[in-house]
């Protein structure tokens, strides 16, 4: 039995090793730490995560020196892949969770009931599952990758004891997260039995191709586990009818664990729609095309009408959230109807993808910067608390427009170029009507952004807060440069496009 037993490559997965082993290290070590503020715990958590950087650049080196044309290594008997996509998506990842834990560190030391060492860890975690689900092959993997992220969230969101209302967030989070893993879980063995016995993201699509030329397919079974297998994915992204659980846990969760949730993880769920969807389902696109509008068009409709009603700029940047990820969901759908054109389906794809890392960048700066006018006491978390902000410091208003004007998708600002490569792939493949009515609903969203603007620059500052900004130097630089990025790339959003292009070579000629 154990004869036939091949000892794995672990070096594909070196990252993520050495993130699970310093993750431990730091749990145990953590227990000995003294100081209130976990400096050390703080330390050690950046330098892991920059560590793993470093490594995934190591890989991506080598990968390239061995073969010259980078390609993918599999390893875990083909359940993992160390291939251009989960490099980059991975390196973005550790970028967003070092930023995003530098802009909690004042937050979460501010609030004595948020225990640090525990958000520190959990934090971790959550890494650890994202990438675990970037570089999924396999059902199994990636349904472990799933919920290793959605158990440590659900932790994250709770960790304020003394808060009734993150408690209530963190009991609907779970609730609602367990029944799309569980909807995930339900297509994956829906599809197990229809492509019989396939659990590799590739055997799958191998089975589908197959039965799809001897025309033997069984499309009942295949189409109703595709559809458990999208409400599990819609759920995760957050798009309507799946949205209820994002407001609630925006706002009931700490700042800190809201842009925890909000920012880096939407990377991963987009690598696990992409190699679950267009990797392994591509047979079965004109079903899940469909699927796919139809969600898409719902989310930018509720997202943008029902933001503009929000009081509460965590409630509204929720909203918001919804309609980008369904602007998002129309590449993926317009890159199935040029499928026949591989620079159109490229095309598509990576502007689908740019999408969603500007999305993030964009959504770090936001909140960092509601983090940013936060106190003791103090959550700075309502429209009105915005108010003036122009006359206490018009540096940082500055960059709040910046932010705001990327997101309404304003000339010429990343938000833009992202809106504009999605809508230019949706006319190239047909759909007129939904590049119009996604072009209605931007001009709708525009409003509830330039309200903010409104607010910090022509309404009076609130008597309870016109105090000055406390934060440390290195978090207000971290902040400017996170916003100027976002001008930046606006300017030239070429050389961004472009690595989305390459990262996704090595999944596109794989369908």
């Amino acid at each position: 039995m154990f004869a036939n037993f091949a000892v794995p490559d672990f070096f594909p997965a070196a990252p993520e090793i050495f993130l699970l082993a310093m993750t431990c290290v730091i749990l145990l070590l953590d227990l000995t730490v003294k100081s209130p503020r976990r400096t050390l715990t703080f330390a050690l958590t950046q330098a892991t995560l920059l560590g793993c950087a470093l490594l995934t650049l190591f890989l991506f080196i080598l990968r390239g020196i061995a073969s010259q044309e980078f390609v993918a290594n599999y390893t875990f008997s083909n359940m993992f892949v160390d291939d251009g996509l989960a490099d980059f998506l991975k390196l973005l990842t550790y970028f967003t969770v070092m930023a995003t834990l530098f802009y909690s560190r004042r937050y979460i030391e501010d609030r004595q009931a948020i225990p640090k060492g525990e958000y520190y860890v959990l934090a971790l975690f959550a890494t650890l599952g994202m990438m675990v689900m970037i570089s999924a092959n396999h059902f199994l993997t990636i349904y472990l990758g799933l919920e290793l992220l959605s158990l440590a969230l659900y932790a994250t969101v709770a960790l304020n004891r003394t808060s009734a209302t993150a408690t209530e967030a963190a009991m609907k989070y779970f609730v609602l997260g367990a029944l799309a893993s569980g909807m995930l879980l339900y297509g994956m063995s829906m599809l197990y039995g229809a492509t019989h016995g396939a659990l590799e993201i590739g055997a799958v699509a191998e089975q589908l191709r197959s039965a799809h030329e001897m025309g033997s397919v069984d499309k009942t079974a295949l189409v109703f586990g595709l559809v458990f297998i999208v409400a599990g994915l819609a759920f995760k992204l957050g798009v309507v009818p799946f949205h209820m659980w994002l407001p609630d846990v925006y706002h009931g969760a700490p700042t800190s664990v809201t842009l925890l949730i909000a920012a880096a993880p939407k990377l991963a769920a987009f690598a696990m729609t992409v190699r679950l969807l267009v990797g392994g389902l591509l047979d079965l696109s004109a079903d899940w095309c469909a699927m796919l509008m139809l969600l898409a068009v719902l989310s930018m409709a509720v997202g943008n009408m029902v933001a503009i009603m929000q009081t509460n700029i965590k409630r509204m940047l929720a909203y918001s959230a919804i309609s980008h990820m369904g602007f998002m969901l129309l590449g993926l759908a317009a890159g199935v109807s040029v499928a026949d054109k591989p620079l159109g389906l490229m095309a598509a794809y990576s502007a689908s993808m740019f999408y969603v890392v500007t999305y993030v960048l964009t959504t770090l700066a936001a909140f960092g910067l509601v983090m940013l006018l936060a106190r003791e006491g103090f959550e700075s978390d309502r429209l009105d608390d915005f108010k003036g902000l122009n006359k206490r410091s018009p540096w940082f208003a500055a960059m709040m427009m910046i932010l705001m004007l990327s997101m309404a998708g304003i000339p010429f600002f990343v938000g833009f170029f992202a809106k504009f490569a999605v809508l230019r792939a949706v006319v190239d493949s047909g759909h007129y009507w939904l590049a119009i009515a996604a072009v209605l609903f931007s001009l709708i969203g525009a409003f509830y952004y330039l309200r903010v603007i409104k607010i910090m620059y022509f309404d009076e500052p609130e008597a309870d807060n016109a105090q000055p900004i406390t934060a440390c130097f290195f978090t207000k630089a971290l902040v400017s440069a996170n916003s100027l990025a976002v001008a930046a790339i606006g300017l030239f959003p070429n050389l961004l496009l472009g690595i989305c292009n390459a990262s996704l070579l090595d999944v596109l000629p794989r369908i």
